[in-house]
């Protein structure tokens, strides 16, 4: 079971130019950041996203790695656009197929059952049949009779998602009071990659939440990579919060002529995961104190 126990590099490696990744998360809130962070870094490009996105998709675009994103929004929360998202689809970078997030949920239900549809009522008297190329209505084969939007599937090449805690065989425990859609995306991808802030003992899982928490198993997950403050700069509750004031820092750089972004780039992502956290840290961020308290508790053991 411990050969799931990967590092971030050794983790992420299995991208490869073209695929289709899948990234866990809402919005701001519980995203592999650390795996996102490594992904921006790494050589695999043209890619398809799909995801309720967030930084997540704004790391990605400005890394030039995003052909084409599937997705319900993509916000900061607090930031109601993301910058780099923003930016990217006014240059005409990005195609983009914006769904109502109760049509991906589906469509991620849909590849999970290894189906090629689901007939869902989400999305019908909106715009976005007219704007997602493809998409087709089936009429029910009962007595109503009701025609219903056939939401396509959508499989995930490789699904990134992140935990609170995890064994080293994959089983997970959410500790925060939503797990968003993490376990669809594991169930709709070939190969499932699971990040998380602490790696403990498996009869640990149950110690802080109950056993309905632990919504993803070890039969849903191909490797484990322990990140903590993994999930910044969005939050992962209660292990921390968002970490606004540096949220707000990256929003600024975003903007401008490309200089911050550049400066910002050379302090938190030039380097590898180690480096962004040491530089988080020594900038006072609420998830580098969070790793502080974190580090002192394990010493603690």
């Amino acid at each position: 079971m411990g050969a799931k126990l990967l590092t971030i590099s050794d983790a992420v490696a299995v991208v490869e130019n073209g695929m289709t990744i899948g990234i866990g998360g809402w919005g701001s809130r519980r995203k592999p950041m650390a795996l996102v962070r490594a992904l921006a870094r790494g050589p695999a490009t043209d890619l398809t996203v799909v995801t309720y996105g967030g930084p997540d998709v704004g790391l990605l675009a400005a890394a030039g790695k995003i052909r084409k994103l599937v997705s319900g929004f993509v916000s900061l929360d607090s930031v109601p656009l993301e910058p780099h998202f923003r930016a990217a689809r006014q240059r005409g970078e990005i195609e983009f197929a914006e769904l109502d997030e109760g049509m991906l949920q589906w469509g991620l239900l849909a590849a999970a059952h290894r189906l090629p549809f689901l007939p869902i009522r989400a999305g019908l008297g909106s715009d976005v049949p007219a704007t997602f190329p493809g998409l087709r209505t089936v009429t029910s084969p009962y007595d109503d009779g009701e025609e219903l939007l056939a939401m396509p599937a959508l499989p995930l090449d490789v699904a990134f998602v992140h935990a609170n805690r995890a064994d080293a065989a994959g089983n997970a425990a959410f500790l925060g009071p939503d797990p968003y859609f993490d376990d669809l995306f594991c169930l709709a991808a070939r190969h499932r990659v699971l990040s998380c802030e602490r790696v403990v003992e498996t009869a640990e899982l149950t110690k802080e939440a109950p056993v309905q928490a632990l919504r993803i198993n070890r039969m849903m997950v191909d490797a484990v990579v322990g990140t903590p403050n993994g999930a910044h700069f969005t939050s992962c509750v209660p292990d921390y919060d968002r970490d606004e004031a540096f949220q707000r820092v990256y929003v600024t750089a975003a903007g401008g002529d490309g200089s911050g972004w550049a400066a910002f780039h050379d302090r938190y992502l030039a380097g590898d995961e180690a480096a962004y956290q040491a530089a988080v840290r020594a900038d006072g961020g609420s998830a580098g104190r969070a790793g502080d308290r974190a580090r002192e508790k394990e010493g603690a053991r």
